[in-house]
């Protein structure tokens, strides 16, 4: 019988997906909202316990005396990617890349790889998804050998461990994280216990040999990372790799980045010979035609700090058969466009309710941010009246309930980008700033000031 005022130990369970704790199991985690990720991992501590001072690995310095030649960024030699990196490789760091199947992730690693072995020193590629002379054959076909760039096709943690103190690599790429096992620790493989496992003891060795280190990670049907979210937390970048099967786009973002800007967007272009990075991808959103048409107007986004103009393209016809109006989207966010489509009727006395309505971006470009939502109701409207805006303009501005016109940030770099591609005036909202050379600003303070002064 335990003795007064000592209470008797409980076990604890602990999610292997978020690290939440509890002290009864349940089914689903009140976290992360997992099933059955709970697992009893032993009594909780009863009381405090004194910790002696141990060894340090260094003594403590003035931050000022701290050396900063071996956290630089080294550039790759891939232009967007650098973009996106905040400058390049950081030795040590340890990049987590994440895409769907097929989108074009080990091809452009590839790529890094030999551009990364050709100008720092050897560099190791380990593949357990393919075989070494799959892996070959791609490298033959955008021209990626060189003979510093190892190759391995390993599926055990040891045995990738044993490769890279063969090779002593300066950059270790593994395709993927989910394919390589850790005999120390149980689970299934590719489970959140092994993924966990074998990205730890990666980054601890990155991080003491100053290796720069990428993983390849898959993504769910949601298009979320696969694997525990201790996995984002491990690893200082988080770059995510999208573009639509169907179309040769690629737009390579990074979500996290402990060496630089987190929102920055690089765009590629793959094809037979590779990935190949876009410097001006401005063009490929933006239709060329010699007559403007009803339906379609130009906007500016901006993706990091980089602006890129983007065409958005609408289409309103009256509901055959007297059912349903319907309401579709491509490319833009459908609960944007359906507060927008309201605003449009209500605020801009332009009848819709009797109507389908298309909204889609050209390109494949996917516009989320506010800024688009003046070019959007403009389109909208454009379509219903038949009638085309001005040819060579361009239209920035968030988009109120009430129908106000709102400023957007960056507004300068905006029209400065509209205005480097030939377009000479610009739509905006009061007290936008001053225009760019050769760019004529129309200030509307609202929509119905907008539709009076275009239609």
């Amino acid at each position: 019988m335990p003795s007064p005022g000592v209470k008797s130990a409980r076990p604890a369970h602990r999610c292997t997906d978020c690290g939440y704790s509890s002290p009864k199991w349940v089914g689903r985690c009140p976290e992360c909202q997992a099933w059955g990720t709970l697992q009893e991992t032993g009594a909780p501590a009863t009381g405090l316990r004194a910790v002696a001072a141990g060894q340090v690995s260094a003594p403590a310095r003035p931050i000022a005396q701290v050396e900063l030649a071996g956290a630089r960024a080294v550039p790759t030699g891939i232009a967007e990617f650098d973009r996106v990196l905040g400058g390049g490789l950081v030795p040590g760091a340890v990049l987590l890349v994440a895409g769907e199947p097929g989108v074009g992730k080990s091809t452009l690693l590839l790529e890094v790889a030999q551009r990364v072995a050709a100008a720092n020193g050897p560099a190791l590629v380990v593949s357990g998804e393919e075989s070494a002379g799959q892996v070959r054959l791609r490298a033959e076909r955008i021209g990626a050998l060189h003979d510093r760039l190892y190759l391995a096709a390993e599926t055990e943690l040891s045995a990738v461990l044993a490769h890279v103190e063969a090779v002593n690599p300066s950059l270790l790429v593994l395709d993927s994280v989910q394919t390589v096992r850790s005999p120390a620790v149980e689970g299934t493989d590719g489970g959140s216990t092994q993924v966990r496992a074998v990205a730890s003891a990666l980054t601890g060795v990155a991080k003491t040999r100053g290796m720069t280190t990428v993983l390849v990670g898959h993504v769910t049907k949601d298009g979320a990372i696969a694997g525990p979210r201790t996995l984002e937390h491990l690893v200082d970048v988080v770059i995510s790799f999208d573009g639509e099967r169907h179309s040769t786009l690629r737009m390579v973002r990074a979500t996290k980045n402990r060496f630089g800007p987190a929102d920055e967007i690089g765009c590629f272009e793959i094809g037979d010979s590779g990935v190949v990075g876009v410097p001006d991808p401005s063009a490929l959103f933006v239709s060329r035609r010699a007559d403007p048409v009803p339906g379609s107007c130009v906007t500016v986004t901006l993706e990091g700090s980089r602006p890129l103009l983007a065409e958005v393209q609408a289409l309103v016809a009256s509901t055959g058969g007297g059912g349903s109006p319907r309401r579709a989207v491509s490319g833009l966010d459908s609960q944007r466009v359906a507060m927008v489509n309201a605003v449009v009727e209500r605020r801009g006395r332009v009848k819709l309710a009797d109507a389908d309505v298309f909204a889609a971006s050209v390109g494949g470009v996917r516009i989320a941010e506010p800024a688009a939502d003046l070019a959007l109701a403009l389109a909208i409207a454009s379509a219903a009246k038949d009638t085309p805006l001005p040819a060579g303009m361009v239209a920035l501005g968030e988009v109120g309930l009430s129908g106000e016109i709102r400023r957007v940030g960056g507004t300068g770099r905006r029209l400065a980008e509209a205005a480097r591609q030939g377009y000479r005036v610009a739509l905006v909202p009061p007290d936008a700033g001053s225009p760019p050379p050769g760019m004529r600003l129309i200030e509307v303070p609202d929509l119905g000031a907008a539709f009076h002064r275009l239609f």
